[in-house]
């Protein structure tokens, strides 16, 4: 019975390259992403390096490797490099406009809800959302923030994949204690706050 409720987490992830990784099941590449964002943030973070400086330096390392493999190929008779098309296609561009249209509409839905609208539970849950960013900014950087969100997407995934049940039960337990405490916020204050009425919103 278990079984039959249990969710893929390999298909909520999109069941890609991606989802392989974040489940360990391309063990390289999380291997791989593991090690170049621990590095990554041991070196601006702890060694005190700068981005740009460290951009330079790679890209100028990658120019000279290509500048001298190519001459080297065309004395040897070796192959040249074997570079992929760099262009970036028109369904990639039309696919990251049609994402930022869709979040720039949400957060547009969520503007008019606090302002014309009214809704305080929702301005209640923005200003939540924010303070918690902002409290979390405060005590860490944003690369910092970057690679514990790497750690979190390399861990919890596949810790949920193997624990679901168990996970399930205490955030089922959590979910009944929030649903009790918003059930009294609720009865105690927002339902003493006066809702406008349908001719107020159409005079607005």
């Amino acid at each position: 019975m278990g079984d039959s409720k249990r969710i893929s987490v390999h298909r909520l992830l999109g069941e890609g390259s991606v989802a392989d990784v974040v489940l360990w099941k391309n063990w390289r590449g999380a291997v791989a992403l593991l090690v170049s964002s621990t590095t990554l943030w041991y070196l601006f973070e702890r060694a005190g390096y700068n981005f740009l400086s460290f951009v330079a330096n790679v890209v100028l390392l990658l120019v000279l490797i290509l500048f001298f493999w190519a001459k080297a190929a065309n004395l040897l008779n070796r192959p040249l490099p074997p570079l992929p098309d760099l262009e970036i296609s028109e369904e990639t561009i039309a696919g990251v406009a049609d994402a930022l249209h869709i979040w720039m509409n949400r957060v547009l839905s969520i503007a008019h809800d606090i302002a014309i609208e009214r809704n305080l539970l929702l301005c209640l849950q923005v200003v939540g959302g924010l303070w918690v960013i902002s409290f979390l900014g405060s005590l860490f950087n944003f690369l910092t923030l970057i690679y514990i969100g790497v750690l979190l997407s390399l861990s919890i995934p596949v810790l949920y994949d193997k624990y679901q049940d168990q996970i399930d039960d205490r955030l089922g337990v959590i979910h009944g204690i929030i649903h009790k405490q918003h059930q009294k916020f609720h009865s105690i204050v927002l339902s003493k706050i006066p809702k406008l009425s349908s001719k107020e919103k159409k005079v607005q």
